[in-house]
């Protein structure tokens, strides 16, 4: 914080990582091979949309820019609940069994750059990469925009987690992605895409 700052009682706001997102294929394999889960290859932004055309215009582009090309993937908008709007990315892997995180890293990273860069960066909420295990349970690895951290959810149906799944996905991350300490932090996102 600058001087200025604080005699002024401003606050800047933290700046996010959001390079940490291409940390995300690395640690899909981790999650592979110690608790056996599988990336589905989808992800979504989640954020606070905005009134006016700006912002609709913001988004139009948004839509274009990552729904555009051979390889693309489907691209679309949904509102929760809660009034927040998921971007979804959904890819149909050519190998669903090694879908390209890679280019979902990258889709999710634009998103989040472009709302940023147009002035809705505080709208943001988290970026979603969905995983599945054989045996049916999934799990989310939560990016958190305004931390710059990590966090698995785990739904186990209902109003209910999978806190175990959750420690786990967490202690086999830990030396990989930047994961959010404080449990406080640990959102539930109830009927998030993916899960």
């Amino acid at each position: 914080m600058r001087w200025l700052d604080v005699v002024t009682g401003r606050s800047r706001p933290k700046q996010n990582k959001l390079d940490s997102l291409f940390a995300v294929p690395s640690a899909a394999i981790t999650l592979q091979a110690g608790l056996g889960l599988s990336a589905t290859g989808d992800g979504s932004v989640c954020y606070r949309a905005a009134a006016g055309s700006a912002f609709a215009t913001t988004q139009a582009d948004l839509e274009q820019l990552v729904g555009t090309g051979p390889d693309a993937p489907r691209v679309t908008t949904t509102t929760d609940g809660f009034g927040y709007t998921w971007l979804e990315l959904d890819h149909d892997p050519i190998d669903p069994a090694n879908p390209d995180l890679t280019a979902l890293c990258t889709g999710l990273h634009a998103v989040n750059t472009s709302l940023e860069e147009a002035g809705f960066g505080p709208g943001l909420l988290c970026s979603l990469v969905p995983f599945v295990g054989s045996d049916g349970r999934h799990v989310g690895l939560v990016y958190l925009y305004k931390q710059g951290t990590f966090y698995p959810f785990a739904p186990a149906g209902g109003q209910q987690r999978d806190n175990l799944l959750e420690l786990q996905v967490r202690d086999t991350l830990a030396g990989e992605l930047p994961i959010e300490q404080d449990l406080g932090r640990w959102l539930a996102i109830w009927g998030a895409p993916g899960l």
